[in-house]
């Protein structure tokens, strides 16, 4: 009896677990046959579906890549430290991914130079934000930068314009200022005493009048001004000259870049050009054609007269006041190695009477003859007399 128990329970058992197993695989199927149903076939419809199949990623190369829109003229650093802020990260160039089939030939390669590569260069030609660094577009020096825009500009230090002065061989260190060198500027005034309403140079010119019966009567102007002698009590003390100007001299602007000495060609290229001297059209002329003789001399090449220079910008609206107020500007020739900025003291006559110890000299019962009234200056090589009287006599 028992045993038939355990034989039933064991079919049930079976009959369960098929059941179980039936609607387990056929609702696979069941899902399996709609999805196939789904793909269209491929041919005459014969044929299984196709797979989709996923495109390979292109493969990447890191090249160098610019971070800011580097202009023509710009000069990389020569410490690749210099090419990262404080916190590491790049400010000019940096690496990047790029599909090795899109990189560019001269492109500068990680596996390559790397950041190494542009270290001391020269921008030869503008390079756009976020674009590949190519070795075509890196020279060595000035003389190798395309020919578009002028010299001046893509040697112009940043953050500095270009304002152009005159100069002399005194005012120009004897023409000894070359091209790239720096330069202080010292600028000297005179100054006089004018009234504050009129503007005009003291002392005012007075006029007198006097009421009469007849109306207003004009009298003659005192010039001068009331003063007190014992024998004579008040008079009037009048100029026996114009009023002598005061004479300031101060050191201005320092350090300023000296773009280029004399005037630019038309074309604005003048790095690695040498000025050559012409023959004059009439020495030509006189030259008989067929006739052997000695050539005649070039023209010499004449001394510049203006100068340019690289300062900031309110500095170069004080040097345009200063030629637009006619002032004297003179040139202080700096050591190549100085980049000091050391204040300076404006020099008047007080200066230097008190800085180098001058005496004035004491009045005596003798003098020497003939009398002393003027004494030369050299000047533009004319021997100038500045007399007593202020006026310049030329010997």
């Amino acid at each position: 009896m028992r045993g038939r128990v355990l034989i039933l329970i064991a079919l049930i058992i079976l009959l369960v677990a098929v059941l179980v197993a039936f609607l387990v695989l056929g609702g696979d199927n069941g899902d399996t046959t709609s999805e196939t149903a789904n793909v269209p076939p491929a041919g005459n419809g014969n044929a299984p579906s196709s797979q989709v199949v996923q495109p390979t990623p292109p493969r990447l190369v890191n090249i160098v890549v610019a971070l800011q829109q580097l202009p023509r003229g710009f000069q990389f650093p020569s410490n690749i430290d210099e090419l990262f802020d404080e916190n590491g990260e790049p400010t000019i160039v940096a690496l990047r991914a790029w599909p090795e089939e899109a990189v560019p030939v001269n492109a500068i390669r990680e596996s390559g130079e790397g950041l190494e590569g542009v270290l001391n260069k020269i921008v030869r030609t503008d390079i756009s934000r976020e674009g590949p660094v190519l070795t075509t577009m890196l020279v060595d020096n000035l003389n190798q930068i395309a020919a578009t825009g002028s010299d001046a500009a893509a040697i112009l230090p940043p953050n500095l314009v270009a304002v152009s002065i005159p100069i002399d061989r005194l005012t120009g260190v004897a023409f000894a200022i070359q091209d790239g060198d720096r330069v202080d500027v010292i600028m000297s005034m005179l100054f006089v005493d004018v009234d504050e309403a009129f503007q005009s140079i003291s002392p005012n010119r007075v006029t007198l009048f006097q009421l009469t019966e007849e109306g207003i009567e004009v009298q003659q102007g005192i010039e001068g001004r009331v003063d007190t002698f014992p024998t004579f009590g008040a008079v009037i003390v009048g100029p026996s000259e114009r009023q002598r100007p005061r004479l300031v001299t101060q050191r201005t602007i320092q350090d300023a870049f000296v773009v280029h000495v004399g005037e630019f060609p038309l074309d604005g290229q003048f790095i690695g050009v040498v000025p050559t001297p012409t023959t004059p059209p009439e020495a030509q002329a006189q030259q008989p054609q067929g006739q052997e003789g000695p050539p005649p001399s070039p023209t010499p090449i004449p001394r510049p007269d203006i100068i340019t220079l690289g300062v900031t910008p309110q500095n170069a609206v004080a040097l345009t006041w200063a030629v637009e107020a006619r002032i004297p500007v003179s040139l202080a020739l700096r050591s190549a190695t100085d980049t000091s900025r050391l204040p300076t003291t404006a020099v008047t006559l007080d200066v230097l009477i008190n800085e180098f110890g001058i005496e004035v000299p004491g009045k005596r019962p003798f003098t020497v003859e003939p009398a002393i009234r003027s004494i030369r200056q050299l000047l533009n090589e004319n021997e100038f007399q500045i007399s007593s009287g202020g006026e310049n006599a030329g010997q």
